[in-house]
């Protein structure tokens, strides 16, 4: 079942290439009010099988993330049937093969063009290092929605939910609406319902570009927690939680993670990352560069520790919206390259 899609508007700056710590990158600023979230030491991102990586290589960066280099475009273009522009944004990376016992492959690859109509797709691979192939029927949800007809939906990010064996997408359209679908097959989606908007987050004119992670919040009774992009005086971070990642959501007024310490102007695309008994978020910023963050296990740190991945020249001076994944134990990361409404997404491999 499909619902269509359209146009997007707002901008979320920057992403990811390589890591080095520089003493000089590392900035600290106190939080005006956070909890927490994430335990461990492993790399949380938009999972692949293992999430993360379980040993960085010799060459690492902040928070010892690995340096990724850039491998191959994730999509070959040229051959894909839903192609409204030509641009691709919002990658999510996701095993499957362990969770369903009819996938269509190891590993589903999520994604969207950014303008009008948007479409929220999937593709499909045995392997992170080699091409996806794209599901003949997407987009797998469109604009047309159960509920209303948006100008556009954009920005998928897919969990799996173990306690009801679900597939949760959650995508916005509008820019000031994020929403919630769920899915027996990891493409099929139903039931969609809105879980944040504006008003829900005083004083922000968007509230978008979400990924959701499983980790209960110390005195919150929660499962899962939210990292999005909001809009107020620039583009910031901000955090929200449920009890089992569909309904109950509940949203800090206060942003995790300020722009200001970065030098940037905006910064979006967040992810989640638990590794050294902390907690991290990378991000992209508005000068095109990835950078992390950490905010600790109860959101009560803003430490920024600088950039951890810059552009090449093929991602012609933007990289945004990181998905890690690992297979075989080779960290991946899953990322799009490029200009905004000309975007491509790209696989990065770490070194």
């Amino acid at each position: 079942m499909a619902w269509p899609v359209d146009r997007e508007r707002g901008d979320h700056a920057g992403t990811v290439h390589s890591i080095r710590f520089s003493g000089e990158n590392m900035m600290m600023v106190r939080p005006v009010s956070r909890r927490g979230v994430l335990r461990g030491a492993v790399l949380l991102g938009a999972a692949a099988t293992t999430v993360g990586v379980t040993a960085a290589p010799a060459t690492a960066g902040p928070a010892g993330i690995p340096t990724y280099r850039y491998l191959r475009d994730a999509l070959n273009v040229s051959k894909l049937r839903y192609n409204r522009d030509g641009e691709f944004i919002f990658p999510t990376i996701r095993g499957v093969g362990d969770k369903i016992s009819d996938a269509r492959a190891r590993y589903y690859l999520y994604y969207a063009p950014h303008e009008n109509p948007g479409g929220i797709c999937v593709a499909f691979s045995d392997s992170l290092d080699r091409e996806f192939v794209e599901h003949t029927a997407n987009p797998v949800i469109d604009r047309w929605l159960p509920s209303t007809t948006v100008s556009h939906v954009s920005s998928p990010h897919v969990i799996w939910d173990s306690a009801t064996k679900q597939f949760f997408c959650y995508f916005h359209g509008e820019n000031t609406v994020t929403r919630v679908a769920r899915s027996q097959d990891g493409i099929n989606f139903t039931d969609e319902t809105p879980i944040l908007s504006t008003r829900l987050i005083p004083g922000t004119s968007e509230t978008s570009y979400a990924r959701v992670f499983e980790h209960a919040l110390p005195g919150r009774n929660n499962r899962y927690v939210m990292v999005f992009m909001g809009v107020r005086n620039g583009r910031r971070i901000f955090y929200g939680w449920s009890p089992n990642g569909w309904d109950n959501w509940r949203f800090s007024p206060t942003p995790l993670v300020n722009h200001e310490a970065d030098g940037v102007s905006d910064i979006s695309g967040p992810t989640l990352v638990k590794r050294n008994g902390t907690v991290y978020v990378a991000y992209h910023g508005s000068d095109g560069k990835m950078r992390i963050t950490e905010v600790g296990e109860n959101f009560d740190k803003e430490v920024h520790l600088g950039v951890f991945h810059s552009p090449i020249a093929s991602d012609e001076g933007r990289v945004a919206a990181p998905s890690f994944g690992t297979h075989d134990g080779t960290a991946y990361m899953f990322y799009e390259a490029g200009a905004r409404l000309k975007a491509r997404i790209c696989i990065a491999r770490a070194v």
